[in-house]
């Protein structure tokens, strides 16, 4: 075994990170009923019926003319059903009906021509192409039936669902209530954005964690309390986690979780609650923190993510976001694990072993159609440039060391909130 190894045995593997993060939460279980337009992203806290047979009657798959039986090459034309308006009467045999996508099927006709293979001169339709029975025909109730649950609960609603619904009839949903997310910075070194650039003074920064983190969280359809920059004392550091944990159902902080002498979260946190995960496998983001910290009723879960900015959201996104979507009610078969593929290397990278490294890359298909991928360049925890310019992650794995150009990685492309 490695030196490097031996030093990083002590880190939790993100792995079992992960696995102890989604154990120790419990969804929500407060719900709201919500107009349908209004819920897009928000998770069922009960079954989705439908209000309706859809389609809600046998209608015209094509414009075109509906038919009754064999038919002759020519047909008389009787009327028209459009959408909205449909034909009133019957057709029989010899006879036609000028229909449009959509329209309802004419009492009698069972089998609808294209217009395309048809010719109508006056009343007198000439069939190029003689239909089969039931072609270009929608039946009723083939996609829904009324009563049927098409979406359950746990299942976070998409664009496609809203679609579904609304066109089965769903007025309303009953969904669970949003997370209410508290987020502050911890810092002396850090100043608002508001600061004119001038007026920073040496060894000052602008607290960008937590306008990004912000952004991202605003994302995922949750109720957001932002508590500011808190200085690196522990008293002010006491008072922000007690206001947080009466606001909120989780705790979001970066920076103060390291090992240095003016990092205060992890005792503060011990002190009030409860220190559950810290110092992961993982690069970037080692000293990561997860907790929790009791009210009277109940208890704010904690994330403490590292003051390095990448580290930060590479946290936030790889071990606070499968926990959110726990919390907020999403089951465990709806849940959307990271899509990860091999890619083709073309350049080399530096990794020593002993954490499960997150590079930042660009990824592609070349002219072969074969996936590559290319690193952004320096890979610091405060290299901010790289990671703007990416829409991956090279997942490297724990105990790997240096990749060569031309060997195949894994790669996990984007996903919200990050794209």
């Amino acid at each position: 075994m490695t030196t490097d190894i031996c030093h990083q045995s002590g880190l939790i593997s993100v792995e079992l990170a992960r696995e102890q993060l989604l154990e120790a939460i419990a969804p929500l279980s407060e719900t709201e009923t919500l107009p349908l337009e209004q819920a897009c992203g928000r998770v069922l806290a009960k079954p989705a019926q439908a209000q309706l047979d859809l389609p809600p009657c046998d209608n015209s798959a094509m414009d075109g003319y509906a038919l009754c039986g064999e038919s002759d090459t020519s047909l008389q034309l009787v009327g028209k059903s459009l959408a909205g308006h449909p034909f009133s009467g019957a057709i029989g045999a010899g006879e036609c009906v000028r229909i449009t996508t959509g329209a309802p099927l004419p009492a009698g006709a069972d089998r609808v021509v294209m217009q395309e293979q048809a010719e109508l001169q006056g009343d007198s339709l000439t069939l190029h192409r003689a239909p089969k029975t039931g072609e270009h025909i929608r039946r009723r109730g083939e996609d829904v039936r009324s009563g049927e649950t098409l979406l359950d609960t746990g299942t976070a609603l998409k664009v496609p669902d809203i679609a579904l619904l609304a066109a089965a009839g769903v007025a309303q949903v009953t969904v669970v209530r949003r997370v209410r997310a508290a987020l502050l910075s911890i810092g002396d070194e850090l100043r608002s954005l508001n600061t004119p650039a001038a007026e920073l003074g040496e060894g000052n920064i602008y607290d960008s964690n937590r306008i990004a983190i912000k952004a991202a969280l605003a994302q995922l359809n949750l109720d957001i309390v932002d508590l500011g920059c808190l200085p690196d004392e522990p008293r002010a550091i006491r008072d922000g986690f007690l206001a947080a944990r009466e606001s909120a159902d989780i705790i979001v902080t970066s920076g103060g979780v390291s090992v240095g002498e003016a990092d205060f979260t992890r005792t503060v946190l011990e002190e009030l609650g409860q220190l559950e995960l810290w110092r992961l496998a993982i690069k970037p983001g080692k000293p990561f923190a997860f907790g929790h910290l009791p009210r009277e009723n109940g208890r704010a879960l904690f994330f403490g993510l590292p003051g390095n900015p990448v580290s930060a959201l590479v946290t936030l996104y790889q071990l606070v976001l499968p926990a959110l979507e726990k919390l907020k009610g999403v089951s465990d078969e709806n849940r959307q694990p990271p899509i990860q593929c091999r890619a083709r290397l073309l350049n080399p990278i530096a990794k020593k072993p002993g954490r499960l490294d997150y590079q930042r890359g660009c990824t592609w298909r070349d002219c072969d159609g074969q996936q590559v991928v290319q690193s952004t360049g320096v890979q610091g925890s405060h290299i901010l440039s790289g990671f703007s310019r990416a829409n991956c992650f090279i997942v490297l794995p724990r105990e790997g060391g240096n990749c060569d150009t031309g060997d195949w990685v894994t790669i996990e492309p984007f996903r919200a909130p990050l794209v």
